[in-house]
């Protein structure tokens, strides 16, 4: 009835399609005529890969695939090469086949050979595709990313996951979610990739797969029964039937790498379960905030996990004067932080009052237990006239989890895993202790270390005047990238070079003596709830992180991300044994890794990116952000 009052006071001669989007607005998108949620509508994308976002995904793999993710039910027979299209550069098309998955409802276009390196690639679904009802896209929907030089042969993992593995008392009402490295194929999200199972028990739980393009989340929900038994022990498996948008398969957390393996987590379950609702902790721009920023990113931390599906442009809004704002939201496992961004190239309009809104209630955002927030969480902001300040493009040195200048890179020890790709401008031979999937580069039985990618250096054999070109360049994008941090204007010195003990919010910081040590505690950099907030710590001459035996960390909060950290040392940088290091750390005078003999593990979630000397590592973990 609802429906049927809202048609009666429709302005004659609306637009059919106009009329079918308020029908579905009135209705709680659930068709008058049709009744399916959503049959009756016009298509709409709820997810591209690579992503839609300003400013445009850069350093895509050339070997990638393009997938669509449809908010309907859409007619296979219009998803074809006709309806959905690639060129690289703009003009020039990209020969491809196209596949439609039902069950997803995910498009797929598949270059027939790799894409032109360093290009920027557009993407288009035309009005073409039609949705099961017959219903076509009202408009061509458009989008562009930029590819790197080199092929993507790094293997995805699994980052984070919920509930995390051994923990004790899960409640038993709780989803189970992986969130992944890269970005996946949606396709290979399901029921096969992603299994849960009763250990205690013996037996699989039944449930449904979910994958939020946005924040690379799987999410499994148990469906028979609908509380898993408590004080029982789960195991979690996510298979190598996952693949990212390469086609690599998963890399496990039991196999060596870099080959494929499923990831496996257990946890026991708690005979309680959760009903209490989740609530926003921080929000940012803050309540009232003035003069913000024109391409700030508005975001909001949870205090507890979320269910990455039911965050969305349909419950995480901004608004002007009651019109919404173009955007895309994500959400990050790690932090807790949902996150919106504008796709206008410009920004948020200048001088003007917005409107921020956390959905609550049964549509709007859910903890991973199903509980909704209580109310919605609302917050108003006033932007400014200047754009914000940006972070530093890597270009290809970002697939890089170590370079090595022209000098090679070495290492020591037998835990030693790099995921990311590893180079050098120097001859192969003088890369130690690594192998990748393809070759062995001086590996002994003391010395082994796993490249969770590919390793690129100069000949001989396996070095081949393609793979000195990739490094090459590489090193040219890094070197830029050092030169860009450090024409940065100056910042503060918050203790004289000294960054232990300290907690400090995003900014540049320069070391007036030359040198940062984090030595007589651990640094903190606090987000304080945006996710796009950059550090740049600016030192002439030397990097050290912790002390012989005395390890030290740097520690993210209230969203910080190790992949807008950025650190510009003059000289050379070392990270003593056991520390835990984060974000891109750039020097000409090379890394050392922890102390030849050692068996703590030492890691550094970044990169160590050495533009003369090399980079020696002992029992290293190097995770590429």
């Amino acid at each position: 009835m609802n429906s049927i009052r809202c048609l009666f006071r429709l302005p004659f001669g609306w637009q059919p399609l106009v009329l079918l989007s308020l029908l579905a607005g009135c209705s709680g998108g659930v068709d008058p005529v049709l009744g399916t949620p959503g049959a009756g509508l016009a298509p709409t994308i709820t997810a591209t890969s690579p992503a839609n976002t300003t400013p445009a995904v850069t350093g895509v793999a050339t070997n990638s695939s393009v997938f669509v993710t449809f908010g309907q039910p859409m007619n296979a027979a219009t998803i074809n090469t006709s309806s959905i299209t690639l060129a690289c550069p703009a003009g020039t098309p990209v020969a491809a086949s196209v596949s439609y998955d039902a069950a997803t409802q995910v498009a797929t276009l598949t270059p027939t050979t790799a894409l032109s390196p360093n290009t920027v690639c557009v993407a288009s679904v035309t009005s073409a595709a039609q949705t099961t009802a017959g219903f076509g896209m009202p408009s061509p929907y458009t989008w562009s990313f930029t590819t790197t030089g080199l092929a993507d042969a790094t293997r995805p993992t699994v980052s984070v996951t919920t509930p995390a593995d051994a923990a004790p008392a899960a409640p038993n009402n709780t989803r189970v979610s992986a969130t992944f490295s890269e970005a996946m194929n949606p396709t290979t999200i399901n029921g096969s990739s992603f299994t849960l199972t009763n250990t205690t028990l013996g037996t699989a739980v039944t449930g449904t797969v979910s994958y939020s393009v946005a924040s690379r989340t799987a999410t499994f929900t148990p469906t028979t029964p609908a509380l898993l038994p408590g004080n029982n022990l789960f195991t979690a498996t996510v298979t190598t039937v996952a693949t990212d948008l390469a086609g690599n398969a998963l890399a496990g957390n039991s196999a060596v790498l870099p080959a494929a393996g499923n990831h496996v987590w257990t946890f026991t379950t708690s005979a309680v379960s959760d009903s209490t609702a989740p609530t926003v902790s921080t929000v940012t721009p803050a309540d009232g905030a003035t003069a913000v920023c024109l391409t700030r990113v508005v975001s909001a931390t949870f205090n507890e996990p979320m269910n990455a599906a039911t965050i969305n442009t349909g419950t995480f809004i901004v608004s002007s004067n009651g019109v919404p704002v173009a955007g895309t939201v994500s959400y990050d496992a790690a932090s807790q932080v949902a996150s919106f961004t504008t796709t206008s190239s410009a920004g948020f309009a200048p001088s003007t009052a917005f409107v921020a809104t956390i959905e609550s209630g049964a549509t709007g955002v859910a903890d991973l237990a199903g509980n909704a927030l209580a109310t919605d969480r609302v917050w108003g902001f006033t932007t400014g006239t200047a754009a914000c300040a940006g972070t530093v493009n890597l270009a290809t040195a970002a697939s890089f989890g170590a370079f090595g200048g022209a000098a090679g890179i070495t290492n020591h020890g037998v835990n030693t895993v790099v995921n990311g790709n590893m180079g050098t401008t120097a001859a192969c031979t003088l890369i130690t202790g690594f192998h990748d999937a393809a070759n062995n580069y001086g590996e002994t039985p003391l010395d082994v270390g796993a490249v969770n990618g590919v390793i690129n250096c100069g000949p001989p054999a396996p070095g081949t005047t393609t793979t000195l070109d990739i490094a090459t360049r590489a090193l040219a994008d890094a070197q830029a990238a050092y030169n860009a941090l450090a024409a940065l204007p100056p910042g503060s010195d918050p203790a004289a070079g000294q960054l232990g003990g300290l907690v400090l919010a995003p900014a540049t910081y320069t070391s007036a003596g030359g040198t940062f040590d984090i030595t007589t505690g651990d640094l903190t950099l606090d987000a304080q709830g945006n996710a796009d907030a950059v550090w740049v710590f600016q030192s002439a001459s030397a990097l050290t992180v912790g002390l012989s035996a005395t390890p030290r960390r740097v520690l993210l909060i209230n969203g910080a991300q190790a992949r807008n950290v950025f650190w510009q040392v003059g000289s050379a940088a070392r990270i003593e044994d056991g520390s835990t290091m984060v974000g891109t750390i750039i020097a000409p005078a090379g890394v050392t890794i922890s102390t030849m003999g050692q068996t703590a593990q030492t890691t550094l979630v970044g990169r160590a990116l050495g533009l003369t000397a090399s980079v020696t590592m002992v029992n290293t973990t190097i995770v590429a952000p």
